[in-house]
């Protein structure tokens, strides 16, 4: 594993992308006071490095007719089964999140469904099924106060441990 140390343009250019992840890369260099071929070089370095890992279109769940969106604790009857049990999760499309979590509960799953009853065949005929899923526990969020990207801020001294073979 190599050590990716971020610098002050790097930084720059990430706060750039989490406010607007299609902000053109010429506007990006006058920001920063480098050439475009500068950001190009920079952006595809932090890709490789493995400090950017995407860019995305955020789509709003309710546009899609999904109005219900639950957390959901999950307990293991063995904590060794982890890996299982989350390659399972990874195959329900309900499910958007996933985190190993400290607590009485393995995992924290965040869900959308469609409605009430969508939410309640996940959870019994999906979820609950699942070898060593021993129990679940579901709070339903009644709303999204706010939903943001990781800030970037000037630490100097950041470095970012990368898996690239660079």
């Amino acid at each position: 594993m190599t050590k990716y140390q971020l610098d002050p343009i790097d930084r720059k250019i990430l706060a750039l992308l989490v406010k607007d992840a299609r902000m053109p890369f010429l506007e990006i260099a006058r920001e920063c006071g480098v050439s475009g071929a500068a950001i190009h070089q920079r952006v595809k370095k932090l890709e490789n490095n493995g400090v950017i890992t995407g860019s995305r279109i955020n789509v709003k769940p309710a546009a899609l007719g999904l109005k219900v969106c639950a957390f959901i604790s999950v307990s293991l009857s063995e904590n060794n089964k982890y890996a299982e049990v989350v390659n399972t999760l990874k195959h329900i499309e309900e499910i958007v999140e996933c985190h190993f979590i400290t607590g009485r509960a393995t995992l924290l799953l965040k869900v959308y469904c469609l409605d009430n009853d969508h939410l309640m065949e996940v959870l019994l005929n999906t979820i609950q099924k699942i070898p060593f899923v021993q129990a679940t526990d579901t709070m339903i969020s009644l709303d999204e106060a706010f939903e943001r990207q990781v800030w970037v801020n000037d630490y100097k001294s950041t470095s970012f441990l990368a898996t690239s073979k660079s």
